[in-house]
């Protein structure tokens, strides 16, 4: 369903591989204006998980999607975003 493409927009017979889904991500980066050297196609990965995190997704239901086997390696994609969502400092105010 995913093709690999030419620099010259041309659609290959080639299935899409990592690369390409790294390259597209850093172009769309630079293109945004960000240093593309910090991303990767673990970014969409990442991002992904942190939405759903901080969206209120349970674990186990972002586990399922993302097919991660351990919740400590999941909880090494959700980024800091959600550092404060359910913490128990702010519950009491502060």
């Amino acid at each position: 369903m995913f093709v690999s493409v030419t620099k010259g927009g041309r659609a290959t017979a080639r299935r899409l591989s990592d690369r390409d889904v790294a390259r597209a991500v850093k172009a769309a980066v630079a293109a945004a204006g960000y240093d593309p050297a910090g991303f990767a196609g673990h970014s969409l990965r990442a991002g992904f998980a942190t939405s759903a995190a901080r969206a209120g997704v349970p674990e186990h239901a972002i586990m399922q999607q993302t097919r991660h086997r351990s919740a400590a390696v999941l909880g090494g994609y959700v980024r800091r975003g959600g550092l404060f969502r359910d913490n128990t400092a702010s519950r009491v105010g502060l």
